[in-house]
């Protein structure tokens, strides 16, 4: 049975739960009448379960009943958990699926090492392997090997953790693993797909410590332009653990780091070089750049949110994004030609009219924009760098990636349209998301010459849409844990005054975005004056004062409220407006007088006022929510490992 998430409050002798997240047949409450409170207390944060499914519109709210009281909605970790519930996440791992794990050695003995080089294995440890990630990482998934060649070129190993090579196929811990299908970094913790035993431990490439690895290695032209690639199992033993940060200082400053042999600075040079040389020619292709800022939290030892601002993307993590790229093309290619049953990373053609609306925008703010018929991935990205230096760049570029289709897991090959990649999978990170260890264990098959190709067709497609489904549900997921946090920041900034610019509109406000990444509205009804909005210009019009607010426009805004249930900012306009008559309108209750006679956004009547919520839940104009497109080769293998406490 269907259950819900949100706070209880009482109605007589009755509850009404008010959910976290409005559900489109539920509405915004269900009724707990009280003799299913068990025992209960009003003003918890609890979770319930529906006692009859719901399948369509109620016109009352649905019947359920109390099955878990959270606790209070003020704590941090009550939120948390909340939003933990809502997703339907795991929090722990069952016994069964922990010992499986423990059974597990934490290093390799001589006598697997012997075992798995004379069952073929390539030993490669004694070649300059790395990881660079990031600084609080755990689950090191990845390593590199560079090499310059005598003609000019370049050899390119990209060492991927084994982790098939431990969890074998429908054992305990790939039931579990397909289950979860990816780990979820929340703002303040990991729910990992795998057990720590191993995703943190046999199967992390460490520093120092031999590791079974399956890898790709590429070779490359002075041009950057592959010349051959295989795949192998392989035995490395990384030499240096190494960060974004460590690597982009020390190319920047062309500077050997402290406690780092000569070699090191060396490898880093060759990296740059080749990553330079092929992201070049993916721009070149016509492959899309998203330029987005991401949310960094910082948080106290209690959870409490201390620092909000933009995450830095660094040349480093470029680095490492184009070998993960170069990786994923070469074994999707090698699949395609075998015809293995595979699970391909896809990105379909944008809808024709999201994108018909981009362009009347694009247009309407001064940007030359001609896109009819199916137009290219290349046609795109010239748009993007038109605006990528105005003032509304980011929304505009927003707008373009909502009108792409979302990428997928799919049987079929149906290419990467963001990437302009005919042949695209995920193989890099087994550790934390399946389709990459399903992947691996299809490729062994392969190089072993035992493929069980009716097994794995006859579930692929399904297969396909769970990993799918998964990933969307850790992506909101983690979107409403750094909106929680943003809720709970701007709480304490209540009366302060902030920059920002206008990210989008709906029928019931305008959208801010501040400097540090954190997005609120500004209700109409808080505004003065006669406002008029035009949907197809994306504008806001106050035809008592003249004036216009529009995508891009740079404003200042003070808080007003920050509500942490609803995870929902308000803001009152400053900028143009005497600050103490917007002050004194919301002390007076005073609204505006709102014209939806021309151009009239119903379509957008659902949305409440406050904080933007996911673009299948509230239909807004236009905004900064990172979508996946993924313009990031790796599915976002940077957007992990970032957030304090994440591991």
């Amino acid at each position: 049975m269907q259950k819900c998430v949100g706070l209880l409050q009482q109605e007589h002798k009755n509850g009404v739960v008010l959910l976290d997240r409005p559900d489109p047949n539920l509405g915004r409450e269900v009724w707990i009448s009280a003799n299913h409170l068990n025992g209960a207390p009003y003003g918890m944060k609890v979770v319930c379960e529906l006692l009859a499914e719901v399948t369509e519109p109620v016109t009352r709210p649905a019947a359920a009943k109390i099955i878990e009281v959270l606790g209070d909605p003020g704590r941090p970790d009550v939120a948390m958990l909340s939003i933990i519930r809502q997703h339907g996440l795991p929090e722990s791992f069952s016994e069964p699926v922990k010992q499986a794990a423990d059974s597990y050695p934490l290093q390799l003995d001589e006598d697997t090492i012997a075992r798995e080089l004379e069952r073929g294995r390539v030993d490669r440890r004694h070649e300059q392997i790395m990881t660079i990630d990031g600084e609080d990482a755990r689950d090191l998934d990845d390593a590199i090997g560079i090499e310059a060649l005598e003609s000019g070129g370049f050899e390119l190993g990209v060492h991927i953790a084994d982790v098939s090579h431990y969890v074998e196929e429908n054992s305990t811990l790939d039931q579990e693993a397909q289950k979860r299908a990816t780990s979820v970094y929340l703002v303040d913790r990991v729910i990992p797909m795998l057990p720590p035993r191993l995703s943190n431990g046999i199967c992390s490439l460490n520093p120092d410590q031999d590791r079974l690895t399956f890898s790709a290695v590429m070779t490359f032209n002075a041009s950057g332009e592959m010349t051959g690639g295989h795949l192998e199992e392989t035995i490395i033993r990384s030499r240096a653990r190494s960060s974004y940060n460590e690597v982009c200082q020390a190319l920047e400053e062309d500077r050997l780091p402290e406690d780092r042999e000569p070699w090191f600075l060396e490898k880093l040079r060759l990296m740059r070089h080749l990553a330079d040389l092929l992201k070049q020619k993916r721009l070149n292709r016509g492959s899309i750049e998203f330029e987005f800022p991401e949310t960094h939290v910082d948080l106290d030892q209690e959870g409490h949110p201390v620092d909000i601002y933009p995450y830095p993307i660094t040349f480093a993590n470029g680095i490492i994004e184009e070998f993960m790229l170069a990786a994923n093309e070469l074994v999707a290619h090698f699949a395609n030609q075998k015809k293995l049953p595979f699970l391909y990373r896809v990105h379909e053609l944008p809808d024709p009219e999201k994108l018909q609306k981009f362009t009347r925008l694009a247009n309407v703010l001064g940007v030359p924009c001609r896109l009819r018929g199916a137009p290219t991935p290349g046609q795109l990205a010239k748009v993007l760098e038109k605006v990528k230096t105005e003032p509304f760049g980011q929304t505009l570029s927003q707008l373009l990636l909502r009108s792409l289709a979302k990428a997928r897991y799919a049987p079929e090959n149906l290419g990467h349209f963001g990437l302009a990649s005919e042949y695209y999978c995920h193989f890099t990170s087994p550790i934390r998301r399946y389709p990459d260890l399903f992947v691996h264990r299809v490729l062994k098959a392969q190089l072993h010459g035992h493929v069980k190709r009716k097994t794995w067709m006859k579930g692929l497609d399904e297969l396909a849409d769970h990993v799918s489904d998964m990933e969307r549900t850790a992506m909101y997921a983690e979107r409403d844990t750094v909106d929680q946090k943003a809720a709970e920041y701007m709480r304490g900034k209540l009366g302060d005054v902030f920059t920002g610019i206008v990210s989008g509109f709906n029928a019931a406000g305008i959208f801010i975005q501040l400097e540090n990444t954190v997005e609120g509205m500004v209700p109409f009804r808080t505004m003065q004056g006669y406002l008029r909005y035009d949907d197809e210009r994306m504008r806001v019009t106050n035809e008592t004062t003249g004036l216009v607010y529009s995508i891009g426009d740079a404003v200042t805004v003070q808080v007003a409220q920050a509500d942490i249930i609803q995870r929902r900012i308000d803001f009152a306009m400053v900028t143009h407006l005497d600050k103490e008559l917007v002050q004194a309108d919301q002390k007076n209750g005073k609204g505006s007088r709102f014209d939806r006679d021309r151009k009239s956004p119903e379509k957008n009547k659902k949305s409440g006022s406050g904080k933007k919520k996911h673009r299948d839940q509230q239909n807004k104009s236009s905004g900064h929510k990172k979508a996946d497109m993924t313009g990031r080769p790796d599915g976002g293998k940077n957007n992990r490992k970032r957030k304090k406490k994440k591991k």
